[in-house]
């Protein structure tokens, strides 16, 4: 573990200390409007951070310096459509010039996604090795900056930035988030929201359930039905939708100016109604079942012994790999109650080389670890602490034979989980799943067996059986996703509840300013009104 100049385990105490008014490194009191954020005030939690030296005052003559690249340019601009309406500046985006913020591509000890971020009277310069770090280096700017910098209209200020110096890089490459678009629909548009959301706590996988039971979100050009029957309802009967080619490609190429990589999820065998209902020659018994608007598991499959099964499967895997440029393909394999163990296993074993075949790494639920998992396929594992000690044991030995890990644990990160008894939304299947039990735990150390080196990373599924709106999404996702996110990046020696429960209250004014409706847990002691 790297040497820390002020580890970040301090957290807690340093924190206590800022809210009192007071900055990290023992200055003077200062009052709360000339005062600039502490540096260690920030989420995710950063690999080091280094306090001391002038804060940076952002004026109108401030100026976003950038490397001659498309990237460098790109992200130079995004981040003055962030600070300018806020503040009222210009903030032209240059390549020449000296101060104001500075945006470096440079060679250095960063990885993919990791940055360094100096402060001092002079200006802010932030460093990295790859535009998804530099990127990354921007959301931890945003935080630095007064909550108001996110509101859309002129502030007064003023704009100050910290001195001193963050270093940060994270402690895995899957931080992911999952959005179930199959049992109620969200727009492209609700989508990008979302995705912006995601981009502000360094989330870099955006996982998108595109088919169930309930509904079918993509079109495909050899089986059309597909979309226009299947996607036609969603949970309780309403109208449902889906997307086009056009408007996939808008949400991927969205996603990736965020520098998020969709992952794509098509489930099967089981949770395919939607597929069945469109399409007679998927059953068994040549006969479409009804569409299905409600919320049980379980009861459908596709019929493993036909030979059309595996064409469908092609056509469908073949046109959506050519959509997606990311790296991986989710096909799903839980809950295939009704598909028997040989049966599965025979599907697994015809399917995953469909993958292949087209370029992209296997994905799926934590049950396909019951077959044989394709070479460097990830399993995402969704059990409970309750799961039976058989089927912990069959998962780990899966990953210490090779199969990476990603931990989704419903009863932790499932964020479509009640806070508790009073939740309005959500479902309690899993149990409560209040903020500190959503964050209070360790994915290098949670399922027995399992090496640490083989997780992947951690992600975060919001299922939406009674998640209908974007509002609901934002109410159940807030405060619980940045904790999500602070696991899948920060180093373990960081983590500590109640250093995270005030750095995580800092994020609500964050949120008021961004228009995001969150719950107020009583566990985190958010600022008054």
């Amino acid at each position: 573990m790297r040497q820390h100049h002020r580890t970040t385990r301090l957290l807690g105490s340093l924190l206590l200390v800022a809210a009192a008014g007071v900055s990290a490194v023992g200055a003077t009191p200062t009052t709360a409007a000339q005062s600039a954020q502490p540096l260690d005030r920030i989420v995710p939690a950063p690999a080091s951070v280094t306090p001391g030296g002038s804060p940076y005052r952002l004026t109108r003559d401030t100026h976003i310096r950038v490397d001659d690249t498309r990237e460098g340019r790109r992200i130079g601009a995004y981040l003055a459509d962030v600070l300018r309406p806020s503040t009222g500046y210009r903030l032209p985006v240059t390549t020449h010039g000296k101060g104001g913020i500075r945006l470096r591509l440079a060679k250095g000890p960063f990885g993919a996604e990791g940055y360094r971020l100096d402060s001092g009277g002079k200006g802010v310069t932030i460093t990295a090795a790859e535009p998804a770090g530099l990127f990354h280096g921007v959301q931890t700017l945003r935080q630095l900056l007064p909550a108001a910098v996110e509101k859309d209209s002129v502030q007064p200020g003023p704009w100050l930035v910290a001195g001193g110096t963050i270093t940060d890089t994270p402690r895995y490459g899957w931080r992911g988030a999952m959005l179930d678009v199959s049992r109620h629909f969200f727009t492209v548009d609700q989508v990008k929201r979302h995705i912006d959301q995601l981009a502000l706590y360094k989330i870099n996988k955006l996982h998108l359930h595109l088919s169930d039971d309930q509904g079918w979100r993509l079109a495909v050009d050899a089986w059309p039905r597909l979309a226009t029957h299947g996607g036609s309802t969603q949970v309780g009967g309403g109208a449902g939708g889906h997307y086009t080619k056009a408007d996939y490609r808008e949400i991927v190429g969205y996603a990736a100016s965020r520098y998020l990589e969709v992952v794509p999820e098509i489930d099967m065998p089981g949770h395919t109604n939607a597929a069945l209902a469109s399409y007679a020659e998927l059953n068994c018994d040549g006969v479409a079942p009804p569409l299905y608007t409600g919320t049980e598991v379980g009861f459908s499959s596709l019929c493993v012994d036909k030979e059309i099964t595996y064409d469908f499967v092609d056509d469908v895997v073949r046109e959506l790999a050519a959509l997606t440029p990311g790296r991986y393909l989710h096909i799903g394999g839980d809950e295939a109650h009704s598909t028997s163990h040989e049966d599965y296993v025979q599907f697994m074993d015809r399917v995953q080389p469909i993958v292949a075949e087209y370029g992209k790494t296997v994905v799926g639920w934590h049950q396909l670890t019951g077959a044989t998992p394709a070479k460097g396929a990830l399993a995402q594992y969704w059990g409970l602490d309750s799961t039976s000690a058989e089927e912990k044991a069959r998962v780990a030995k899966a990953a210490r034979s090779g199969t990476g890990l990603i931990l989704s644990p419903a009863d932790r990160i499932y964020l479509d989980m009640k806070y508790d008894e009073d939740t309005p939304l959500g479902l309690s299947w899993a149990g409560f799943v209040d903020v500190k039990r959503s964050y209070d735990w360790d994915p290098g150390t949670y399922l027995p067996g399992a090496p640490p080196e083989a997780v992947r990373g951690v992600e975060a599924p919001i299922w939406t059986e009674t998640i209908v709106t974007g509002e609901d999404v934002e109410y159940m996702a807030f405060p619980r996703l940045a904790g999500a996110a602070e696991l899948g990046w920060s180093p373990a020696a960081t983590h500590d509840w109640d250093g995270y429960r005030v750095r995580l209250a800092a994020q609500g004014p964050r949120w008021d300013a961004l228009g995001i409706g969150y719950y107020r847990s009583p566990q985190v002691p958010w600022p008054e009104a």
